[in-house]
């Protein structure tokens, strides 16, 4: 006959503590893995027409988190709300790849109340530039144009402005 061991409180903490333990590191190892490898870690010059019709420019002396996520992509809709809070307080650039044309992406917007700036790239040119192949993609470059910390797949808002302080 099989006896089981009683659970109590701590050991059933101590197996979710070590799950979630787990399941960070794995998901660090993944997205170390699938990290693009970019021929320079200077941030190339970018001057590019936003959904709003502005025109956007790098800020030279501040840090800078370059996002690139999709409408279709369900990590980066979970991940918005994370990258609009970052967006209020951080210099951040979204790229939106392969999500329709302006009049869809702004609507897109619209109905989930996103307000940070976002090129759109409709033909993949600016990801292919990044060498992104994932999503979403995060690229966080220090006051000096250098990046700092690349990161593939959901990030928390805590996680991102950590790694803006950081540099």
């Amino acid at each position: 006959m099989i006896r089981f061991k009683k659970w109590h409180f701590k050991s059933i903490i101590k197996e979710i503590f070590i799950a979630l333990l787990l399941l960070f590191v794995l998901s660090n190892v993944i997205s170390y893995l699938r990290k693009p490898t970019l021929p320079s870690s200077a941030l190339p010059n970018i001057e590019a027409k936003l959904i709003d019709g502005s025109l956007f420019h790098i800020e030279r002396g501040k840090p800078l988190l370059i996002h690139f996520w999709a409408t279709w992509c369900p990590s980066c809709k979970l991940e918005a709300s994370n990258i609009e809070t970052v967006s209020q307080h951080y210099n951040v650039l979204t790229i939106a790849v392969n999500s329709g044309s302006t009049s869809e992406l702004r609507q897109y917007m619209q109905d989930h109340d996103l307000h940070f700036k976002v090129i759109n790239d409709t033909h993949g040119i600016w990801a292919k530039q990044f060498k992104v192949q994932a999503f979403p993609t995060s690229f966080i470059y220090d006051a000096k144009g250098k990046l700092g910390f690349t990161e593939v797949g959901y990030t928390s808002t805590l996680g991102l402005i950590a790694r803006l302080e950081a540099l």
